[in-house]
């Protein structure tokens, strides 16, 4: 759950201004903020896949004008648009290549928003972006680098170094839902079709996925009689359930705790961040719930149990805190990022 959104007036913000617009298959976001990544103003309408990629890009540009306006500004105002987008893209050419939650194949993302918004466009994995925005105005504020987990449908993941975002030579950086945990024959295949990916076992998709088995194996659970009255699995049933005490369900989500621990510890050896930070749908309440708290205890006591000594005493282990904000905030920071750089060359 993001906290609750605080808008800033014109008189009160600093420039320069950014947009940040964040792509989702569901919703598009974007939110006018300024150099201290305060929000003037903020929008939201569903992405409407179906219609294609231009009309997408041309109703980004919209939103960007619409918005500009709701906070008081005039378009030369916005120095640069930030854009989080998912799926396979190429980031140098601003280009999707097979975003398949959006259907968008090998469309110039970057330079038909850039042709609406009538401003230039930095161009961001929306993981990434999300990072970004925990880093910069976060959970990760005060780090100097930092991993971000997101949980849902996938795991996302961002890694953030400095002012850098680790994209990687082929814009494929930082996917760490496919860090291998498994190596077994017979190891969970992930939704990319490849076995013993984290995503195949701490993803939304897995905690139902091997809910559905331990039940068809005859566990006992207070979940079979919600389900036998027509009731659909979900990760919050699961979790209500957990919480009321069934044995079942809090052994599921503890498991992904342990597995999502694995997957910190490997970035943690890789990159040695100043912090590993969790977000997304699925994180059990966060701090508010008893569960919220057990599942990132499961989490730490797993980096413990496995990572040198002096990163399990030092890494800062934690939820994310700006919740569906992250990646509207971290795409505007990553234009700023770009804006700033761009007047020292």
């Amino acid at each position: 759950m993001p906290p609750q959104r605080t808008l800033v007036s014109r008189q009160a913000a600093r420039p320069p201004f950014f947009a940040g617009v964040d792509l989702g298959g569901t919703n598009i976001k974007v939110g006018i903020v300024d150099d201290q990544g305060e929000t003037l103003a903020w929008l939201s309408q569903a992405t409407e896949t179906e219609r294609g990629g231009e009309d997408g890009a041309r109703r980004m540009g919209q939103m960007v004008h619409e918005a500009t306006r709701q906070a008081g500004l005039a378009p030369g105002d916005i120095a640069r648009v930030g854009l989080g987008s998912p799926g396979t893209m190429d980031i140098p050419a601003g280009m999707l290549l097979e975003p398949h939650n959006l259907g968008w194949f090998n469309f110039p993302i970057r330079d038909r928003v850039s042709h609406y918004a009538g401003l230039p466009v930095t161009f961001a994995n929306d993981a990434n972006a999300a990072a970004y925005g925990e880093y910069w105005v976060g959970t990760g504020r005060e780090f100097k680098s930092m991993v971000l987990f997101t949980l849902g449908t996938g795991i996302g993941c961002g890694i953030i170094i400095g002012d850098l975002l680790v994209d990687g030579e082929n814009s494929h950086g930082g996917e760490c839902g496919h860090i291998i945990i498994d190596q077994r024959p017979n190891a969970r295949i992930c939704g990319c079709g490849q076995p013993g990916h984290l995503e195949a076992y701490a993803s939304a998709t897995a905690v139902l996925k091997r809910t559905e088995e331990a039940l068809a194996a005859g566990r006992r659970s207070s979940l079979a009689t919600r389900l036998a009255k027509g009731k659909d699995l979900t990760p919050l049933m699961i979790a209500e359930e957990a919480e009321a005490g069934d044995e079942l369900s809090l052994e599921i989500v503890l498991d992904t705790a342990a597995y999502l621990g694995v997957g910190a510890v490997t970035l943690m050896h890789t990159i040695d961040p100043s912090g590993v930070v969790f977000g997304g749908a699925m994180t059990f309440g966060e701090h508010r719930t008893e569960l919220g708290r057990r599942f990132l205890a499961r989490i730490r006591e797993e980096v413990q149990r496995r990572a040198f000594p002096v990163l399990a005493a030092r890494t800062t282990i934690d939820y994310a805190s700006l919740g569906g904000d992250a990646g509207y905030l971290g795409a505007a920071g990553v234009a700023r990022l770009e804006h700033y750089r761009k007047q020292v060359k």
